[in-house]
């Protein structure tokens, strides 16, 4: 059994670490810190208007977005009722538009399906009501409904691709069970399902890719026994599931649509017909939306939204119930610009909204009559709406007027809603989906840099004078600047900041203010002011990503002295930024293929700069003043890594190998870590209890290389030499499951990595652990105190070298002990600071608790004694007793109540004071915050009573005057009444 550690060296433990930095002050919650709660992108098929509540008016936004959120949102302010996170954080892969959300209208529950899960959640809460797994995954997700039934139920279309299946569940909506279930072995490719109540509709793909016709299942709907199936359209006219458009889905008269892969015509089909109809085109059509109904009492209409490349068009059609004919009943103008339409029902009636980038307009599927026109208002610049949903209120009286909320998706990755013509809320939608973010220092004036420049380029009389004028120039801004100085001193007494006059970024004297540059899938790029609770300053499209694409950002860096970004893809593209304003400078399109496998930062005679490593880990040749001083380690084509230096020939530096690491069979890389680029050591050494000093291996030439034996579940933590290819270090974790991530950071003189394990205790056969672990190492120069070991006091050293005594390479003194967490982490990242002397936090995020934590190093140190107490010496050093589960503090979550969901990359960054890091985590959420290790001991904390120490000085200072006089006119009379 493993012992427990006593009352005292947990008392012992808990006083190593200061009590203020466990937890996240009330009144630093909103001041400190900042958090967007998103939900992604909205899907024009997974996003509508509910009402949860039959008796009750009000309704709710829900949505399903790109980023696999199922949310509710408030239509009044904008603001998140509750969120599930469907796609989880374990990197799934599902694609978009592969989720499902439908609501049974006057029921209160949402039904959801992702990958192969159906859940149903209730519609106010959010709280699950259902949840379901099957084989397969799931391509469609419809609402059953029964005329004669006082609820409805859920269709679900499942692709089971290792059997070769297709199966249709009808799902009990209340508890999940399954009512019955229709199974077809066919090679067909399922799309959709739908129901007209009498019958159950299974739409198919038949045939090769390129050469498709559909294939049409009619399905008894209290049974699920097939009653007929139908070939219909031509092998000419499908080429994938894009040219297909479902729609109609729980309606009178459910259709199925398709066009052509060049858009000149549409067919449509009623489900349960053998023959279709077309329908021509606009000239120049390059997509086609079609907006229906999803409800059986709902009229049979339905509208074809045309989009040109400049402009867009709307056509009604209506649905004969008796013979199936479709007629045109009428047109709505093409209007330039981009437009939206949205489909709303009360009873019987159907209407349509049209969103333009000017106005909001309202018809009815009978005629053309406007019944409603209102221009947008409140908006600096023109709205490009996507797509939209809307909701229509016939309101009481006599003139029969119409009230109309839509929620548009812009061109801009924002989310808006408007109601009556005015923008109600945005939501910065785009902000998730980030793959890539940096921390930027906020640009100085180029005037002043100039100045600077000349005066450093001058003799020092002329940059005297130079200076002299400078000064005399700059009383100009004197008045504004005492102007500011009662704003400043408030500020400074009540603990709040100074914004920036006219929104103009500045910096602080504490370097809190600063810029993060995020970089999302979607091919956006953000400037985000930390100063300002991470507000967009601006925003730009580097790229237009394709429906299903991702933006596969492979490195970025800034360059503080030109006050530029550069961000580099895996397809050959980059971009270049202001990081002040955004603009682009230059930039270069995604090619068709990835030729890129990543990025390295290097130093160069120019210099810093990102290297593009190829697939196979070539570079290729490069100028001289771009070319690397450093060895670049790079992964070959067979996995193995290699070491790449450059030998300057002329003009041009040629790539050579000057060493392979070729990893054991079967063994593959999961992770690999480096110092950061800003890793600042305060001491060389670590003081021991006794006064000793063990000497830190504070080599910058290493990589942590983690490598998995999928056969074994095996992991072997590598330390590698950069420079000769030497294993410095090797440890082996057996019981690791491959399937789980494996994470690594390292910083100063140690590293840790995070895993998921199960294995057999070596003293203890009987006994297993199991759970997510976490190994730390330190490395030293030697194994004994006060010993550089045979390196000694050696100015210089080569790793290529060998050391006289002993021969062989110095290697370093490692030190490691594993924990066990008491939840899984990720986004493993270190804190920074300017000078290092602060204590280092890991930070990681938890994906089950929704949340980041900091772990104090100290909590992770290697050298706590293990079955015995600390010695006085060891407490002294701030040891303790090793125990090896570490459980999940709430003081240590530094994202505190805060739910933060789908964080894929944690960064930090120094602030000017030492005790502060600061902290931006991205992903779907955004969040960022100060963490302050060792404590504020540089700066008053906001909690710091600065009222009171300003009224204490006033107060003596008005004593003083007051009794100034009394006493010197006492000891004047004292000397008068004293005797001669």
């Amino acid at each position: 059994m493993l012992a427990m550690p006593s009352a005292t060296t947990l008392l012992v433990g808990l006083l190593a670490l200061p009590s203020a930095v466990r937890a996240v002050f009330r009144d630093e919650v909103g001041h400190i810190d900042y958090h967007y709660q998103l939900l992604g992108l909205p899907q024009r098929e997974t996003t509508f208007f509910h009402r949860p509540r039959k008796d009750e008016q009000g309704s709710l936004l829900y949505t399903l977005s790109d980023e696999g959120v199922l949310g509710a949102v408030n239509p009044g302010t904008g603001g998140v009722v509750w969120r599930q996170f469907l796609a989880g954080d374990n990197n799934n892969e599902t694609a978009v538009g592969d989720g499902f959300a439908r609501a049974g209208e006057g029921e209160g529950w949402v039904a959801s399906a992702y990958g192969g899960e159906v859940h149903a959640w209730d519609a106010v809460t959010g709280r699950n009501t259902f949840w379901a797994r099957f084989p397969g995954k799931v391509k469609d997700l419809e609402v059953m409904e029964m005329t004669e039934a006082e609820r409805k139920d859920v269709l679900v279309l499942f692709e089971e691709e290792e059997k070769g299946e297709t199966v249709l569940r009808w799902l009990n909506a209340l508890n999940g069970d399954v009512v019955w279930e229709f199974r077809e072995v066919t090679k067909d490719v399922p799309l959709q399902v739908s129901t007209n109540v009498e019958k159950v509709f299974v739409v198919f793909l038949k045939g090769t890719k390129g050469a498709y016709s559909l294939k049409v299942t009619t399905l008894d709907t209290l049974t699920g026994k097939r009653l007929d199936e139908l070939v219909i359209g031509t092998k000419t006219n499908l080429n994938d599931e894009g040219d297909i458009m479902l729609v109609g889905a729980n309606s009178a008269a459910p259709i199925v649509a398709w066009t052509d892969a060049e858009h000149t015509a549409l067919r449509v089909n009623v489900l349960g017909l053998k023959t279709s109809q077309e329908f021509p085109l606009v000239d120049g059509t390059v997509e086609v939306e079609i907006h229906a109904p999803h409800l059986v009492q709902s009229q049979p209409h339905f509208l074809v939204h045309s989009k040109t490349a400049t402009g867009n068009k709307g056509e009604v059609y209506h649905i004969d119930l008796k013979t199936g004919h479709i007629a045109k009943a009428y047109d709505l103008p093409l209007l330039p610009g981009k437009g939206a339409f949205a489909t709303s029902s009360i009873s019987a009636n159907v209407y349509f909204t049209r969103i333009t980038e000017d106005e909001l307009i309202l018809v009815s599927s009978q005629s053309h009559g406007v019944l409603g026109r209102w221009p947008l208002k409140n908006t600096n610049s023109k709205v490009a709406p996507i797509h939209a949903v809307s909701e229509v209120i016939k309101k009481a009286g006599a003139d029969g007027s119409y009230a109309v909320r839509s929620a548009a998706l812009t061109a801009d990755d924002e989310w808006a809603l408007v109601r009556n013509g005015e923008i109600g809320w945005t939501r910065p939608e785009g902000l998730s989906g980030g793959v890539a973010a940096t921390f930027a220092e906020i640009p100085e004036s180029e005037e002043l840099a100039k100045s600077l420049e000349q005066e450093a380029h001058s003799n020092p009389v002329q940059a005297y004078i130079h200076r002299v004028k400078r000064h005399i120039n700059d009383l100009q801004y004197l008045p504004a600047y005492l102007n500011n100085v009662p704003a400043r001193l408030i500020s400074s007494i009540a603990g709040t900041d100074v914004t920036s006059s006219a929104g103009k970024l500045s910096r602080d004297s504490f370097g809190f203010h600063k810029l993060v540059i995020l970089a999302t899938k979607r091919g956006m790029v953000y400037g985000l002011d930390i100063g300002n609770s991470g507000a967009a300053v601006w925003q730009k499209r580097a790229f237009q990503i394709s429906k299903g694409q991702k933006w596969d950002v492979k490195g970025i860096l800034v360059n503080e002295s030109s006050g530029e970004v550069t961000i580099l893809g895996a397809h050959n593209d980059f971009v270049v930024l202001k990081t002040e304003t955004g603009q682009v400078i230059s930039a270069k399109a995604p090619s068709s293929e990835a030729t890129t496998q990543s990025t390295a930062l290097i130093d160069t005679a120019s210099g810093p700069r990102l290297l593009r490593i190829g697939l196979d880990g070539k570079i290729g040749d490069l100028p001289v003043g771009k070319a690397p001083k450093q060895t670049v380690v790079t992964r070959g084509a067979d996995g193995e890594l290699k070491g790449v230096v450059f030998i300057p020939d002329g003009t041009t530096a040629h790539e050579s190998t000057s060493w392979i690491f070729s990893l054991p069979e079967n063994q593959r890389v999961v992770s690999t870590a480096t110092r950061p680029s800003h890793d600042a050591v305060a001491s060389i050494g670590r003081v021991l209890g006794d006064r000793t000093v063990k000497y830190k291996y504070l080599n910058p030439n290493t990589i942590v290389v983690a490598a998995i034996d999928d056969k074994t579940w095996t992991l072997t933590v590598y330390l590698l030499d950069t420079v000769s290819g030497q294993i410095l270090s090797s440890a082996k974790y057996n019981g690791v499951d491959p399937t789980k991530p494996v994470e690594c950071a390292m910083a100063e003189n140690w590293f840790v990595c995070s895993f998921f394990g199960q294995y057999t205790l070596r003293d203890n056969s009987a006994q297993s652990l199991k759970g997510y672990q976490i190994a730390v190492s330190d490395l030293y120069e030697s194994e004994e105190a006060n010993d550089r070991g045979p390196l000694g006091d050696a100015s210089t050293f080569s790793s290529l070298d060998p050391v006289d005594v002993p021969t062989g390479v110095a290697l370093p003194s490692v030190v490691s002990q594993t924990y066990i967490m008491g939840a899984p982490i990720s986004a493993l990242q270190v804190s920074q600071t300017r000078q290092g002397i602060t204590t280092r936090h890991i930070l990681a995020y938890l994906p089950e608790n929704h949340g980041i934590m900091g772990i104090p190093r100290m909590l992770l140190e290697p050298r706590r004694p293990v079955d015995r107490d600390a010695t006085p010496a060891e407490i002294e050093e701030g040891l303790f007793r090793y125990h090896p589960a570490i459980e999940i503090d709430p003081k240590s979550v530094i994202t505190h109540e805060r739910d933060v969901v789908g964080i894929k990359g944690i960064i930090t960054s120094p602030a000017i004071v030492e005790s502060t890091s600061l902290v931006f985590a991205y992903g779907v959420d955004i969040f960022g915050t100060r963490v302050t290790p060792s404590f504020l001991f540089d700066i008053l904390g906001k909690g710091f009573n600065k009222v009171s120490l300003v009224s204490t000085v006033l107060a003596l200072f008005v004593g003083v005057t007051m009794l100034g006089p009394m006493v010197r006119k006492k000891q004047i009379n004292l000397r008068w009444s004293a005797p001669m």
